[in-house]
């Protein structure tokens, strides 16, 4: 687990202690965590966050749990509202494009060999169609940024 120090109002953040640290030459990092802290590392702890629309910010001394941690922001999205639509339905028409594309061979050999595709692949390609049309008008509908990135368009 992470820890951190403050030197000289600088916060450094270790992924793993370091081995030797002020005059404990080796193993410092299997000192206890008493002994550790003595030294003025402290754990660094992250606070739950939604990646998709917060972001982390400046690590900072929480004294009131002994701890670093970081301040969470929200993401400022340089995008408009319908640059933001017009990427999410993009990626909403690209899964649909994979998800059909798995019975397009279907739709190949009806076309070169005449053989009737099986009824399920074509109610199974028509809900896909249909899905793609209902998310589409969802999306179009959101009225916020943060709605447009937190939108699924997993079909």
């Amino acid at each position: 687990n992470m820890k951190a120090i403050e030197i000289n109002g600088e916060i450094k953040v270790y992924n793993k202690l370091p081995n030797s640290w002020e005059g404990v030459m080796g193993n410092f990092s299997k000192l206890s965590g008493e002994e550790i802290r003595a030294y003025g590392f402290y754990d660094v702890v992250t606070p739950d966050y939604n990646s998709t629309i917060q972001k982390l910010s400046d690590i900072f001394w929480d004294a009131d749990n002994k701890v670093f941690t970081y301040s969470v922001s929200n993401i400022e999205f340089s995008e408009t509202l319908e640059e933001l639509k017009e990427a999410k339905i993009k990626s909403l028409k690209m899964n649909a494009l994979n998800n059909l594309s798995v019975s397009d061979w279907y739709v190949t050999r009806k076309a070169e060999k005449n053989i009737d595709i099986p009824s399920s692949i074509i109610t199974e390609r028509d809900t896909i169609r249909s899905q793609v049309n209902t998310k589409e008008t969802e999306i179009n509908n959101l009225t916020t940024k943060n709605a447009v990135v937190e939108y699924s368009t997993l079909i």
